[in-house]
């Protein structure tokens, strides 16, 4: 599980949540510098700890497949992969209950939450706004 930020204060600059769950949206809008990509860096920057599930290697990899561009897998040595060892079917189930999402984009959040007892001790970045939307309505700081 991320470390808590318990009852810590908010520094000036630095989020109250100190960790935060990255979706592969941002790591592909960064790797090809897209409009977001200076924002989005200096935003996961402010943060002790990035997480995802190892599905965003793949999704990363696909984005350098399909634009024929060469990988770099050194963008991602600074996260730390969440592999569930179970199913992650209430989970799911939650995401589902507030609307219908893509597969990948469901399992991003579903695998955030399954890493937390409240999903505001956790950030959730994105650059899709139906999964930000489901993220907001879960609890997660977006």
């Amino acid at each position: 599980r991320p470390a808590r930020p318990g009852g810590a204060q908010a520094l000036p600059g630095r989020p109250l949540v100190a960790v935060a769950y990255l979706d592969s949206s941002v790591m592909v809008s960064i790797r090809f510098g897209e409009a977001e990509a200076a924002r989005l860096s200096e935003e996961i920057s402010t943060f002790d700890e990035l997480i995802s599930s190892n599905l965003l290697e793949s999704e990363y990899r696909a984005a350098h497949a399909r634009e024929e561009r060469e990988v770099e897998p050194e963008r991602l040595s600074g996260i730390r992969w969440i592999l569930p060892e179970r199913p992650l079917s209430s989970e799911l189930a939650r995401v589902f209950s507030i609307r219908y999402l893509r597969g990948a984009d469901a399992w991003h959040l579903a695998t955030a939450l399954s890493v937390v007892d409240e999903p505001s001790e956790l950030a959730f970045i994105t650059l899709d706004t139906r999964q930000r939307a489901v993220a907001e309505s879960l609890g997660f700081r977006t």
